[in-house]
């Protein structure tokens, strides 16, 4: 039999999802550990969706998304994000997911190294090696309050460094970067020529602060930037998503997103315009539920002499559980995810630095939240959790 290409023996397995389908095959079990919106669609954006199917748009569009939808995102972007662009620098994709992938393979060729958040989301390392590209951690710890250190960022660049990942607020951490953190990692990035690749995916969920889009801080045009619609309109399986490309990519972005999808589901993109151009009560709703799960979340875990990082955007709690895992949150997790139904996100998950951590998502009934939450073993409890 022919061999599956060489480089996918280096693709890593997600530990989430080996979690969740665990998980799945059991009854009764509270997930805590999938980065899903427990709130509804909003009507109106469903309608939209429903009428595309019913009116029969069901053919191909352009490449880069119906011309609706790329003007709703130009005007989204500048009054949002406070960026200044052109319809052709705007790419209708198939969720963030696939505006990571595609912006990775615009910038790396096999052998080149990206700089990417350690802890960070499990994609970034997957996406990079299925170019044959290399994924190199840098460390958000404890110690630099889970900020980007310059001095290893200067260590960690090499010849063959192209690109530096950005993700803010943070999968898996919650942590929001100001505006004079991200200056500094753009700054870094014109002193070693590098692209920056911004996920922006949990935008409006931030609740200290501001969230700030580092392509408002270049001067370069060096920085492309990923949103999504799934989790801010509670839309994942729609997959809508859209990538934002510096001036000047767009014979190459036509190829590629042929290449890849050729366009995005009309109906789609349809609930996407609807989204965007709606009403902004269910963003600002969502938002207040997922703050006050993680405030509720916080007092309880202080109450009980556990250490975690306070979130600042997101929907994510990360929990110190170093006390009880032994040195291998992953086995713990599963484990704890037999014992006691409840599937908590193994940090080691998201890179070595999450080792000993798990993530907790806020997305989710109070009740449940807090339930799980109760199950999770203190200091001083010893290795069995607390009923």
């Amino acid at each position: 039999m022919p061999q599956l290409a060489s480089h996918m023996s280096s693709v890593p397995e997600s530990g989430i999802r080996r979690l969740f389908e665990i998980a799945l095959s059991l009854d009764d079990v509270n997930v805590l550990a999938v980065g899903e919106p427990d709130q509804p669609v909003a009507p109106h954006i469903v309608e939209a969706a429903t009428a595309a199917w019913e009116a029969g748009e069901t053919r191909y569009t352009p490449n880069g998304g119906i011309p609706d939808l790329r003007r709703a995102i130009v005007e989204k972007l500048a009054q949002d994000n406070a960026m200044t662009v052109d319809v052709e620098q705007v790419w209708v994709t198939v969720g963030a997911t696939q505006a990571l992938i595609q912006a990775m393979g615009l910038l790396l060729d096999a052998g080149d190294e990206i700089l990417v958040p350690d802890p960070g989301y499990t994609t970034f390392s997957m996406n990079a090696r299925m170019l044959q590209a290399v994924p190199v951690p840098y460390r958000l710890s404890p110690e630099d309050a889970f900020a980007p250190d310059l001095d290893e960022l200067e260590t960690l660049v090499s010849p063959r460094t192209r690109v530096l990942l950005v993700n803010s607020p943070s999968n898996p951490l919650g942590r929001v970067f100001s505006a004079k953190v991200l200056q500094s990692l753009v700054n870094f990035a014109a002193r070693h020529d590098l692209w920056i690749l911004s996920d922006e995916v949990y935008e409006y969920f931030t609740f200290t602060g501001e969230h700030v889009s580092p392509a408002t801080l270049d001067r370069d045009g060096r920085v492309f930037s990923v949103f999504s619609l799934s989790k801010t309109y509670a839309m994942t399986g729609i997959r809508v998503g859209y990538l934002v490309t510096p001036p000047g990519f767009a014979a190459e972005m036509r190829t590629v997103q042929e290449a890849m999808i050729s366009c995005v589901s009309t109906p789609a993109q349809r609930a996407a315009v609807a989204a965007l151009t709606g009403p902004r009560e269910p963003i600002d709703a969502a938002a207040r539920h997922y703050e006050d799960n993680g405030r509720a979340a916080a007092a309880h875990l202080a109450g009980r002499g556990m250490h975690y990082l306070e979130p600042e955007g997101a929907f994510y709690l990360w929990i110190d559980l170093s006390h009880a895992t032994g040195g291998d949150v992953a086995t713990w997790a599963e484990r704890f995810l037999l014992e006691h139904r409840v599937a908590v996100a193994p940090g080691s998950a998201f890179g070595r630095s999450g080792e000993g951590w798990v993530r907790v998502c806020l997305a989710a009934e109070r009740e449940r939240l807090l339930d799980g939450l109760a199950k999770l073993p203190a200091p001083g409890d010893g290795q069995a959790p607390a009923d």
